[in-house]
């Protein structure tokens, strides 16, 4: 079995999207036939708010956001759950520290704390990981 590493979802929305596709994001599903995904708490709200803008924008439909989420249901995705007192504390100072948003922040915390890599199409994500030693997830695994 391979490596689990920390999903963010840069990479998960990319599969939800022809036009966001690529082929980092498309190895890193095929990855989950061997590894399971890790994320944050607040990725399922994240994940629903993504849906809802393309929604109100017309870029999907409430059917085509019912077949994602069902897709999803099927993956080896993990969510990690949080205290609130540590998401409003260690993670802010986190993304205090890199200058990232609480939810990314919220992903780099977790592959920290797990030591796990971390897959992502995120340049502040990225950048900050490499600061923080983070391995970012590699597709060939």
């Amino acid at each position: 079995m391979s490596e689990n590493f920390v999903i963010d979802n840069s990479v998960v929305m990319a599969w939800c999207f022809e036009d966001e596709t690529s082929q980092y994001a498309d190895a890193i599903l095929d990855r989950l036939e061997v590894s399971t995904a890790v994320v944050p708490s607040n990725w399922p709200l994240e994940i629903g708010n993504v849906l809802l803008i393309a929604e109100r924008k017309k870029r999907l439909s409430q059917a085509d956001s019912i077949r994602f989420i069902a897709l999803l249901s099927e993956l080896p995705i993990m969510i990690e759950q949080e205290p609130p007192e540590r998401m409003l504390k260690e993670i802010l100072a986190l993304a205090r520290e890199h200058q990232l948003s609480s939810y990314d922040a919220s992903y780099l915390d977790l592959a920290m704390r797990k030591g796990l890599p971390i897959a992502t199409l995120d340049n502040g994500l990225i950048a900050a990981a490499k600061r923080s030693r983070v391995p970012i997830a590699e597709h060939n695994c």
